[in-house]
């Protein structure tokens, strides 16, 4: 399986489409969204594009090859324009015999993981991407955002394949950091 891993789109519909595109193009099977989908939040300025209806609209047709986890941004009235849920805290994918937790950062992150062994987390939240193993060897990835990356990082995106994680650079599309799992 390929799976993308993409958090913090923030509204952004020029963002999603693109995203989407190399979506498309890395032959991915899922879409692993780990929460801000349709809302920008108090603290981000308004995104180029923001069009919630028209993300509703492109995620809805790929909802059976998504799953999602809420972000602090994402509602209940969110979830109304939504064919799969999005208000778990978390989940847990089984890949390969790998645990990996899906998570959005604001409530579990790498500093507070929720009872159970995992084998790599991946959130967002933070807007600053990460790809490392913990002194737990646990592999941590920050997917960053595609919409307003921060701390003068590049925006971001994951694909996860073959054994491994790659972030790559959004607006050159090139990796920026790969890291194996854990081998089970």
């Amino acid at each position: 399986m390929r799976y993308m891993l993409l958090s913090d789109i923030h509204g952004s519909l020029p963002c999603l489409r693109r995203a989407l595109e190399f979506y498309k193009a890395q032959h991915c099977d899922m879409l692993l969204l780990m929460g801000d989908i349709l809302n920008y939040g108090p603290r981000n300025g308004v995104p180029e594009g923001l069009d919630a209806p028209g993300i509703a609209n492109l995620l809805n047709a790929m909802a059976d090859d998504i799953v999602a986890v809420r972000g602090n941004c994402d509602s209940e009235v969110d979830q109304m324009l939504l064919h799969f849920p999005i208000l778990g805290t978390y989940t847990v994918l089984v890949d390969e015999g790998r645990r990996i937790l899906l998570t959005h950062g604001h409530v579990y992150n790498k500093e507070n993981l929720p009872p159970g062994r995992f084998d790599a987390v991946v959130y967002g939240h933070t807007h600053l991407w990460e790809l490392a193993e913990n002194d737990a060897h646990c592999l941590v990835c920050n997917t960053g955002s595609i919409t307003f990356p921060k701390g003068g990082n590049p925006p971001t995106l994951g694909i996860m394949a073959d054994g491994a994680i790659t972030l790559y650079n959004f607006d050159t599309l090139q990796p920026v950091a790969t890291h194996a799992l854990p081998k089970r």
